[in-house]
């Protein structure tokens, strides 16, 4: 079986004989029910792909989908002329790269169809040649736009500053003005449209580049398209039998399990109220091709966007998962840096899991295990970075400590690593923000230890434990005190009853509890008692 990995080419994959999934049957819904259309989905889910195959429907190349849903759902195949914009293969980060790179589509089409006899700008001769494109192929003309937005991305907080004219911008403003003047074409030329895509990972409907045409119809939680890009539980168990039971024996597990283990680490996604649930194509596509469950996606690109963002947020990351939403705080695009959310959830790092009808609110969190790790490693990483300490081999010994039972090497992987941290980063002004320092850092600490089944803040029948880690050998049951004593932690641990759900277990259990001060940062008192 060959694997389409990297490949965004429809044809290609068709004559190079790579698996496809179809997905051309929501592909002719899509372009039999409407005409201007926005699709949102994280990075390498399939979406220039999609483009791709509306590009060669569009052609006319029936050959291509030959033995697919398509091609028995067209009759009439027929040629448009087709115009499409891909921003993937360019870096925005100078001034004139965009205006540049729009230029540079718009005079090989203008050899092709003619020039706008007058001095023009660039919405104008773009609104010619689809004029001139319809007239000449007697067809209403296609525009397929790959990667809508990331001009913006690129320099997106960055506050790089350019001169126009004379007249001094912000990059993002820059970029952001000339997308949408060129974006307003499609209002003049509606009648020259048959159809309009355009993807992307954010909608920036809010900072106005879609203003000035009609504006599309927004499928990125349309129930009808949520498995338009990406690949279902049902498509997995059709398509990937026998590479899933290959490494089920590789792996020595059975077919269910191997199943369950691709589950956790690369589904997850849900894009509509429905909650199909959708697995990460790129990775699954990896792990196939190469027999082992790695963290593919998140090794694929950094999102320094998103951490930009987070960094001046008034928000922890422990404070954004595992809540309810309202939709319009988070599906329409209006982050700041104060609220990163719509762009934390557009780019993939957290889904939709669960629905309440009544309320009509979402709850969102992490996807699967690879993005939860590798974000939240991320996240770390940025968070301790004026620490000397390095944050993964801290945690490597920490996972030795835990692994092998030794309470006493866990207190002082603690108490040199907090004492680390700059007084500058965890000096507070009030009670309240000392703690929610605390509580991060140690909800990133043990969310970094995702080896084991890790609980922070798990809510039990008497309360809620701050934090529990179980290895195969050991149970670690964690109470922690700001500027309290390990006795009154202890003393939390036995009155709540913490330690009761493990008691009848064979492995030893751990009740630890930690007293911190915020005078110097670390670990000031710390007993263990053994069960």
């Amino acid at each position: 079986m060959k694997y389409p990995i990297g490949i965004q080419s429809f044809a290609k994959l068709r004559e190079d004989g790579f698996v496809y999934v179809d997905k051309t049957a929501l592909v002719y819904r899509l372009v039999t029910e409407g005409k201007i259309y926005f699709l949102s989905r994280p990075r390498r889910f399939g979406k220039s792909l999609l483009v791709s195959t509306l590009k060669a429907y569009f052609q006319g190349r029936k050959e291509l989908f030959t033995g697919l849903a398509l091609e028995k759902l067209e009759t009439g195949w027929a040629e448009y002329p087709v115009f499409h914009i891909d921003f993937n293969g360019a870096i925005f980060m100078e001034s004139d790269a965009l205006a540049r790179r729009l230029e540079s589509y718009v005079a090989e089409w203008e050899q092709r169809y003619g020039k706008i006899p007058s001095d023009a700008d660039l919405g104008d001769r773009f609104a010619y040649i689809l004029r001139q494109a319809h007239a000449k192929y007697g067809r209403r003309c296609v525009v397929l736009i790959d990667e809508y937005d990331k001009p913006i991305l690129d320099v997106l907080d960055m506050g790089i500053k350019v001169s126009v004219d004379g007249q001094e911008w912000l990059l993002e403003d820059r970029n952001r003005e000339l997308l949408k003047a060129f974006y307003s074409v499609f209002k003049a030329a509606d009648e020259d449209l048959q159809f309009v895509l355009l993807t992307g990972v954010t909608k920036f409907s809010q900072v106005n580049v879609f203003s000035g045409f009609n504006q599309p119809a927004d499928i990125s939680m349309d129930p009808r398209y949520e498995a338009l890009c990406g690949i279902t539980q049902e498509e997995l168990e059709r398509y990937f039998a026998e590479p899933i039971e290959a490494m089920a024996v590789q792996e020595g597990l059975s077919v269910v399990e191997m199943k369950d283990v691709l589950k956790r680490q690369y589904d997850g996604y849900h894009f509509s109220p429905r909650m199909t649930d959708v697995y990460n194509p790129f990775s699954l596509l990896n792990a196939f091709a190469s027999g082992l469950v790695q963290d593919y996606w998140f090794r694929s690109g950094t999102p320094t966007y998103l951490l930009r963002l987070l960094a001046h947020s008034d928000e922890n990351l422990d404070e954004l998962t595992g809540r309810y939403y309202d939709p319009q705080e988070f599906i329409d695009y209006k982050a700041t840096v104060e609220k990163p959310l719509p762009m934390i959830y557009q780019s993939g790092y957290l889904t939709i899991k669960d629905y309440k009808s009544r309320r009509g609110t979402f709850l969102l969190d992490f996807p699967n295990n690879e993005v939860k790790k590798g974000f939240v490693s991320l996240a770390a990483a940025d968070y301790f970075k004026p620490a000397r300490t390095e944050v993964n081999s801290w945690i490597q010994d920490l996972l030795d400590a835990l692994e092998e039972g030794d309470v006493e090497q866990l207190r002082k992987l603690f108490t040199s690593f907090l004492a680390d941290i700059p007084y500058t980063m965890r000096r507070k002004s009030d009670e309240r923000e000392r703690e929610r320092y605390f509580h991060y850092t140690f909800y990133l600490i043990f969310r970094l230890v995702s080896v084991y089944a890790v609980y922070t803040e798990k809510q039990q029948s008497e309360g809620r434990v701050d934090c529990i880690v179980e290895t195969p050998g050991y149970v670690y049951i964690f109470e922690f005190k700001l500027d309290g004593t390990a006795d009154e932690a202890l003393r939390q641990i036995a009155e709540k009853g913490y330690a009761r759900p493990y008691e009848a277990e064979g492995r030893p259990l751990f009740c630890i509890g930690v007293g911190f001060s915020s005078q110097s940062g670390t670990v000031a008192d710390w007993k263990v008692e053994r069960r």
